[in-house]
Formats: structure tokens, sequence, C-alpha cells
């Protein structure tokens, strides 16, 4: 334990004071007799840190972006997909401390993840105040702030198809499953976009909901709303959407 403990302080790049709560922000519920003795609750205050660090930053970089693209912006930075690439990218994934039958698994599940990261925000708040816990999140969120910003999308690309849809062809997409596989506990679905009579390229997705972002990206770009610029990230293209910045 002792081991894991110092690669974790590590990985976070902090040297904790109290251990025992380091040790409680990885510690999964499979490895514990009561939930209450697992990470959950720290999960619980670190994603509202996240929340307000998060908050208060883009309040801080865009004094002219108004409160619902603000909120954009903020639900890109703070959703589970964001915080599992995190953890993932600093290896918390690895240092999760699981019950016997969650080891036996080839990967660590991505909501896994994403609650470890959450966890080790409220470790760091309560064991070295706000200020640190800032110092902590900003050289990991800065960077996905501005994205989400330029991008003009926030990753939501079913909200910008929808609206395009209603603006230019006057009706809503509707997203068809083709196919599905897999388990019932762990299927997959092909899903495509159909609009103005015309069936856009299909996607398969883990859950149905992240299939129709799929399928709603593929129908942007075959629609030339969006399109990837010279670092081959996906942007609004200019003109596309009347309420583009």
């Amino acid at each position: 334990m002792d081991e894991l403990l110092a690669e974790a302080q590590r990985a976070i790049g902090i040297d904790f004071k109290d251990l025992d709560l380091l040790e409680l922000s990885l510690r999964h519920a499979s490895h514990s007799d009561s939930r209450l003795d697992s990470n959950e609750r720290l999960e619980f205050l670190g994603d509202a840190v996240l929340g307000m660090v998060t908050c208060e930053r883009i309040f801080e970089l865009f004094p002219e972006l108004l409160e619902g693209e603000m909120t954009k912006i903020k639900s890109t930075v703070v959703s589970r997909k964001t915080c599992a690439d995190i953890a993932e990218r600093m290896g918390l994934d690895n240092l999760l401390i699981l019950g016997k039958g969650m080891q036996s698994q080839e990967r660590v599940p991505r909501s896994l993840a994403a609650a470890v990261f959450e966890s080790v925000i409220a470790a760091v708040y309560l064991d070295q105040g706000f200020k640190a816990a800032k110092a902590f999140l900003l050289p990991l969120i800065d960077p996905m702030i501005e994205e989400a910003e330029q991008s003009g999308h926030q990753q939501n690309f079913k909200s910008v198809l929808q609206q395009h849809a209603q603006q230019e062809m006057g009706e809503s997409p509707a997203y068809r499953v083709l196919d599905e596989k897999g388990p019932d506990h762990a299927k997959c679905f092909k899903v495509a976009v159909e609009l103005a009579g015309r069936l856009h390229t299909a996607c398969w997705g883990q859950s149905k909901k992240q299939a129709e972002q799929q399928a709603a990206q593929h129908a942007l770009h075959e629609l030339g709303v969006i399109a990837r610029d010279e670092a081959g990230r996906l942007r609004l293209v200019d003109d596309a959407m009347s309420t583009d910045k």
C-alpha cells in the first residue's frame, strides 16, 4: 500500500498530510464492506469543487460570454468523459483499490476513472485547501476550457445538429437504430441520422447516447456544418450557423 500511495502522490503532484484520506479517495466500493468506507462521498464533494473552479475560470477567461455559452463550456469540461480522460492520462485508473471481482477486468470502466478523478480532487481540497485544489486543477482543465470555447460545439453534436436542422430545414433529425450487438449488460448500437429524406453515415457506440452523438457528428460533417482545421480539430464552419461566434 505504501508504494501505491507514493505512486499516487507522484501522479497527483502533491505530498499529502493525511495519507489515509488519499487512500480513501482511491478505494472503490467493491473493496469495502460499506459504501461509506469508499470514495463515493469524496466523489460527490470533488464534483462540486471541480464545478466551482471551472465556473470561476470560465468567468475570468471569457468576460464577453453570456450565461448560456458559459454553461455549455462548463458542461463539456466537467463531463464524465473529460474526467475519465484526465484520470487515464494521469494514470489514476491504474491506482484504484478494487475488489477481487473488479480486478479481473481487463480495463477499468471509464465511469470508475471519472469517479476517482473527482474523489482525488476532494482529497486534495480537504488535505490542502481550496487554493491547492485550484492549483492542481487549472493546468488540467485550462486547455479543455480553451478548446471547448474555440470549437463552438462543445462536443454536443446532437444539439448543434438540432439547431442547424430547425433553422435551415424546418425539421428535426431522427436517430435510427440500425443494429445492435453484444450481451444485455454490454450492448453496442449502430445509429444513423435521418434528415430531409437522407440517411447519413451510421456509427457504432457503446450506448445509444454515444452512438447518436457520433452519428450527429458525421451528419454535421456531411452537411458541411463542421470541418477539421489544420490541427485536426473539429470546428464549426464560418457562417454555417447564424449563431456561430
